[in-house]
C-alpha cells in the first residue's frame, strides 16, 4: 500500500497548499521510495512553512540513526497508544506532503505483482497527512522524518490491493490549515476515507519496480 509516491513540481504544490515560507527545494518526482526526501507543510513559531524531509519517520529515541528503513506509513487509530510516535502526535507535529499520486501493487491470479497508479479524478495535486519527528544524533546532526497517514480503505483501494486495509489519509482542501492548526481531537476527526468516487486508477508498466527510473512515463496507462 503506497509504496511508492509521485510528487508534483514545486509551483504547483505552492499553489495547492500556499505555504508562507517555501523553503523547500524539489522537482517532479514520479518514483519516490522510502528513506528519500519529500515536501512537507508544517506549522512553525505558528507560520506554515515548507522543509524537505526524510520520508520513514525515525523516532525520537533512534538518535539520528538514518539507516534505519523507518515508518513509512502510521495507522492513525494507533497513534494515542504507540511508545514512538504518541508524543510527536500529542505535541502537534502534524505536516501535509503534497503529491500527485501514489502507487499500489495488486496480485494478479497468475501470481504476479501489478502496479497500479491511484490519483485523485478531480485534482492534480492533494494533500496527504503525515505526522513528523526530529531525531538527534550522538554528534548533534538533526535528522527530520515523517510518515503517511492511514485510514480504513475505500472499496477502490481494497479492490486494487486487498492484502491492505489501509489507504493514505487524504484530506481535504478546505480542512490543510485546522490540520496544522487544530488540537490533537479537532485533528483527530479529520482523518477520514476519502470517497472512492472522486479516486481513479489505472495499471502501469512494471518501470515503477525499479528505482533507476523516474521519469512521467511511469504513469502511463499500461
Amino acid at each position: 500500500m503506497s509504496e511508492r509516491l509521485v510528487i508534483p513540481d514545486r509551483e504547483d504544490a505552492e499553489q495547492e497548499l500556499r505555504v508562507t515560507h517555501p523553503w523547500w527545494q524539489f522537482r517532479a518526482r514520479f518514483n519516490v521510495a522510502v528513506r528519500q526526501r519529500v515536501p512537507v507543510a508544517r506549522l512553525h513559531g505558528g507560520e506554515s512553512e515548507g522543509v524537505m524531509m526524510r520520508w520513514g519517520l525515525v523516532p525520537a529515541t533512534a538518535k539520528g540513526d538514518a539507516a534505519r528503513p523507518g515508518h513509512a506509513r502510521l495507522r492513525s487509530d494507533a497513534l494515542q497508544t504507540s511508545a514512538d510516535f504518541r508524543t510527536a502526535w500529542l505535541f502537534g507535529q502534524r505536516g501535509i506532503v503534497p503529491l500527485a499520486g501514489f502507487y499500489v501493487w495488486q496480485r494478479t491470479a497468475a501470481g504476479y505483482r501489478q502496479p497500479y497508479y491511484v490519483r485523485l479524478a478531480n485534482r492534480d495535486v492533494f494533500g496527504v497527512a503525515v505526522l513528523w519527528e526530529r531525531s538527534v544524533t550522538d554528534d548533534d546532526d538533526v535528522v527530520e522524518s515523517c510518515a503517511l497517514l492511514t485510514v480504513a480503505a475505500n472499496p477502490l483501494l481494497a479492490k486494487l490491493d486487498p492484502t491492505s486495509e489501509q489507504m493514505p489519509a487524504i484530506l481535504h482542501r478546505q480542512d490543510y490549515d485546522s490540520w496544522l492548526r487544530s488540537n490533537v481531537s479537532e485533528a483527530g476527526e479529520l482523518l477520514q476515507t476519502y470517497t472512492e468516487t472522486r479516486m481513479a486508477g489505472h495499471p502501469v508498466a512494471p518501470y515503477v519496480n525499479h528505482l533507476q527510473f523516474d521519469e512521467p512515463r511511469l504513469i502511463d496507462p499500461a
